[in-house]
């Protein structure tokens, strides 16, 4: 036989027909750019008005402690997930060293959580949209990016890599480009619209100075502000940063990959929450941010950049579009995780030639589709109560994946580690020196941030719109352990 009839070696990649299996063509930039875009949305954009209004500049230690406790949780899915790289991640992990029943409750709660996420970012994409052509109604806007995100992730996995890798660098450039711009004004002594010099010592200066509401304080209207409440809503606005953990299981070089990716989320909390809104407070006094437009546009527009808007409403639509695609995939690979471990369909555990589940992908769009249909037949019921399930599900997700941890190590210092870890025949504390990546202070630090989401939880009930997520959440939890039960009585 000659060399050009022998039988040839597939090559890794989206293009080339290989056994149905998950590839493994997600590279190093890929993943840098999925955790730093994971941790930066229209939560940074827009959202982070109400924190200031909560907290202040004091809303900074919020950020600052708000991003430990995230950096803790991604850590300990890490250590996991660099051992042990798995599609579905957390649920497969809780599967593998907890039970069953936690590996379905921890999945279907991801799945459901990033389709409501998923649900809110499609239905209110069209606003962004009829910023420049308002004709377009926005059902149809939805329609739109909807199909189009479907089809991108039906690509292939190192497609979805390149679309996140490109809208992260969008964001990343605009809020780099607005802290630069702002340092520009204080080191220039620039005029601002609001006649207040631009300068550091505004923190401390401006309405009642860094502490203007102190810890917690309640308002002439009974509501609570300060920064305790401010960590609500600072918890939430990192919620897609342990997207790094799904990822594990089709990243070439996980053992480097994932460590790099996880340790700087830390700097980049850093730089682009911490960094971005001390520049903005140093520039726009913080008790003129009202949340009725960006304080990143108040930035600009504060020193006569009136296009802050325009740019603005293209990097929101891009985070969006980013969000949609981060929500898709996940949720395709955790569906395809659940079928594995038989709790869900087993055609959702299906491949095709391109290492894409399908099944998965298709399932979770259509139940998008409908999700978004409820957003414009039912508005209120949409968001006061799906939106209070997915605000919870992050609580209950976070707190799987520290209890998980947890389980892991007990599983490992058993002897119980992976077979084709390099843990593997070791057990005891010499198996617990040898995980690659390890969740520093392990003995502690899982309870730690499992008494801070506790607190957090207790803070919600002091805000009217979101204890009701409370409630849900209470709801949900005895949904999901029914829902289990009944698939077990069937079987």
């Amino acid at each position: 036989m000659s060399t050009a009839d022998a039988p040839k070696k597939p090559r890794e990649t989206d293009d080339v027909p290989v056994p149905a299996t998950l590839r493994k063509s997600l590279k190093n930039r890929h993943i840098q750019l999925i955790a730093l875009g994971g941790a930066i949305g229209t939560g940074l954009f827009y959202g982070s008005s109400e924190s200031i209004a909560l907290a202040g500049p004091s809303i900074l230690l919020a950020y600052l402690v708000g991003g430990l406790a995230i950096f803790a949780i991604v850590r300990a899915l890490s250590e996991m997930s660099v051992e042990d790289p798995k599609a579905g991640a957390f649920s497969y992990y809780a599967t593998r060293y907890w039970s069953k029943r936690a590996g379905f409750i921890s999945g279907w709660n991801y799945w459901f959580n990033y389709i409501l996420v998923s649900m809110v970012e499609l239905s209110v994409v069209g606003s962004f949209v009829n910023y420049w052509f308002p004709a377009i109604p926005t059902w149809v806007s939805a329609a739109v990016f909807l199909v189009i995100i479907c089809a991108a992730n039906l690509l292939g996995v190192s497609k979805f890599g390149e679309f996140e890798f490109w809208f992260a660098i969008i964001k990343i450039v605009a809020v780099i480009a607005m802290i630069i711009g702002g340092l520009a004004v204080i080191i220039f002594v620039l005029p601002t619209a609001s006649g207040v010099r631009a300068s550091f010592a505004n923190w401390f200066t401006v309405g009642n100075g860094f502490f203007p509401n102190g810890l917690m304080g309640q308002n002439s209207d009974g509501s609570w502000t300060g920064l305790l409440m401010a960590l609500v809503v600072v918890m939430f606005s990192f919620g897609g940063t342990e997207l790094i953990g799904i990822t594990a299981g089709e990243t070439e070089d996980p053992k480097t990959t994932i460590p790099r990716a996880t340790n700087d989320i830390i700097w980049r909390i850093l730089v682009f929450y911490i960094g971005a809104l001390g520049v903005i407070m140093a520039v726009v006094p913080w008790n003129t941010i009202d949340g009725k437009s960006s304080p990143f546009v108040q930035i600009f527009d504060s020193v006569g950049i009136h296009a802050a808007a325009g740019i603005l409403n293209f990097v929101c639509l891009t985070a969006v579009m980013s969000v949609y695609n981060s929500g898709l995939y996940a949720n395709s690979r955790m569906l395809y995780s659940l079928a594995k471990q038989g709790n869900a369909p087993a055609y959702l555990g299906k491949l095709n030639s391109r290492g894409v589940p399908v099944a998965g992908v298709l399932t979770s769009a259509v139940i998008t589709a409908i999700a978004v249909v409820v957003v414009f037949v039912w508005p209120e019921f949409a968001f006061n109560y799906l939106m209070s399930i997915a605000t919870i599900a992050g609580i209950i997700n976070w707190t799987m994946i520290m209890f998980t941890e947890m389980k892991f190590r007990k599983v490992v210092a058993a002897g119980g580690a992976p077979e084709d870890s390099e843990l593997a025949g070791l057990s005891g504390q010499e198996a617990l020196d040898a995980i690659h990546f390890k969740l520093p202070f392990a003995k502690v630090t899982p309870w730690v941030v499992l008494a801070f989401l506790a607190l957090v939880v207790v803070l919600m009930c002091f805000s009217t719109s979101y204890r009701i997520a409370v409630i849900a959440g209470v709801i949900w939890l005895a949904i999901l352990f029914a829902a289990y039960q009944l698939t077990q009585a069937k079987k």
